[in-house]
């Protein structure tokens, strides 16, 4: 008998060619070593995490449900970047920039 689970994967961000995103993005100061970073809509896209000397990007998406998803998202490509810090136009340019190279021609 089968019985092999099929479970629904909220992972698809990874293999969906990327979809124009409109700019700029922000950067918000959430403590000392981390700043969210939100699309041009409001809808929050990830956290720029300082890790020694540099901040990363951390892509986050959210599933149907609600429930985060880390490493996901529209910028999900992006997902660890590094900036030498958390300067919103450097982030917006460089972020966008990154993610347009990735559409299909």
């Amino acid at each position: 008998m089968d019985t092999q689970l099929s479970l629904p994967s909220t992972a698809t961000a990874a293999i969906t060619p990327a979809v124009p995103l409109s700019g700029p993005l922000t950067v918000q100061p959430v403590n000392a070593n981390v700043h969210s970073v939100h699309l041009a809509d409001g809808t929050h896209a990830g956290n720029l995490k300082r890790v020694g000397m540099v901040w990363k990007f951390k892509a986050v998406g959210y599933d149907t449900a609600g429930a985060v998803e880390p490493g996901g998202g529209p910028l999900t490509n992006q997902h660890n970047m590094v900036f030498s810090q958390p300067d919103a136009a450097d982030v917006s340019a460089r972020l966008l920039a990154s993610h347009a190279d990735l559409r299909p021609v």
